[in-house]
């Protein structure tokens, strides 16, 4: 079995070598975002912001409590959520977007803007595809 070494990547604003530390944060993050629990935590909160922690798990739709909590907890570790806890009997939990969240969420309107602007390109060429692999 032949082994080669790992490929360089560049930067994509230069040809210089990417810092490894960047290219593990953009691996890191891709992944993080490409859970779709994230991605509608996100959401909920930049469309509607300081939720609390039921509020939120209602909003998103599907998520277990378990689910929700590890996720929050990895979006407040990453420095994306600021958790409040209002010294009140029962406690009162919330979440907010940090400044840094703030930036993620506008980074995915990108997507979103993309996905409107090609639905029925993607949906017809869904077709053609299937069309195709129907007919043998």
């Amino acid at each position: 079995m032949t082994h080669y070494p790992p490929a360089r990547i560049s930067s994509p604003h230069s040809d210089d070598p990417v810092d490894p530390r960047v290219e593990a944060l953009v691996n890191e993050v891709i992944g993080r975002v490409a859970d779709k629990w994230t991605m509608l935590i996100l959401e909920v909160l930049e469309q509607h912001g300081e939720q609390r922690f039921t509020r939120l798990g209602e909003r998103v739709g599907g998520i277990s409590q378990k689910m929700l909590t590890q996720t929050l907890r990895q979006m407040e570790r990453d420095g994306l959520v600021v958790r409040t806890v209002h010294p009140v009997i029962p406690p009162r939990v919330e979440y907010r977007l940090t400044d840094l969240g703030v930036t993620l969420a506008e980074a995915f309107c990108g997507v979103w803007t993309w996905a409107e602007a090609n639905l029925d390109r993607i949906e017809a060429a869904r077709q053609t595809f299937d069309a195709r692999k129907a007919a043998g």
